[in-house]
């Protein structure tokens, strides 16, 4: 009876050592790297638009297209940078990287920005954005402010009556008419007063 619990206990002592050296290698303990891990870091190639200091505003607007009829789609900061993707035709606008709009791309205007060296294809600009609406004008409404001008009747040419210019007798003072001075007339009458008074006077005596 000795024998056997002295060979039972036998059994569960190795029975009791396999399943500790089990443990152990089912669930070896984690070990610290001992070389220093790489960690990748990004960096923009190729080049690059710096946004200028302005004196009116602290910001510049990202539109969708090369021209201010295309909407704002955002706005860069004074002093951002952003990736440079293209140039309009003309060279008048840059197309750069701008996530969080449709197709991650936008417009800015070139003499806001500063370009680090570098060449930049030309890039075709989208097609303009249609107008969901077309202004009308009411034609009633727009013939109240219309004015119109009528035509001044220029005034007609009326030959005037011939000019008749009067004519004046020129009259001579103390003289009748028919040139006659009056000094005469006043002396033939004195003269003959004198006549009839001796006439009378004669025939008296």
């Amino acid at each position: 009876m000795i024998k056997k619990l002295s060979l039972l206990a036998g059994v569960v002592l190795l029975i009791s050592l396999f399943y500790n050296v089990l443990a152990v290698r089912a669930y070896p303990l984690p070990q610290l790297p001992t070389v220093s891990v790489p960690t990748v870091t990004g960096t923009p190639s190729g080049v690059i638009i710096t946004v200028r200091p302005s004196q009116n505003e602290d910001f510049i607007n990202v539109r969708s297209g090369p021209s201010t009829l295309y909407p704002s789609v955002g706005v860069l900061l004074v002093g951002q940078t952003a990736p440079a993707l293209g140039r309009s035709p003309g060279g008048e606008w840059i197309q750069i990287e701008y996530p969080g709009v449709a197709g991650g791309k936008g417009w800015v205007f070139s003499v806001l920005v500063s370009l680090s060296p570098g060449q930049l294809s030309i890039v075709e600009p989208p097609p303009t954005v249609t107008p969901q609406f077309t202004a009308t004008i009411d034609p009633t409404l727009a013939a109240q402010f219309v004015v119109t001008q009528q035509p001044t009747r220029l005034p007609t040419f009326t030959e005037p009556a011939p000019l008749t210019i009067p004519t004046y007798v020129e009259n001579t003072p103390n003289q009748l008419p028919g040139g006659i001075p009056m000094g005469m007339v006043i002396v033939v009458l004195g003269v003959t007063g004198i006549l009839l008074t001796l006439f009378s006077f004669i025939r008296v005596r």
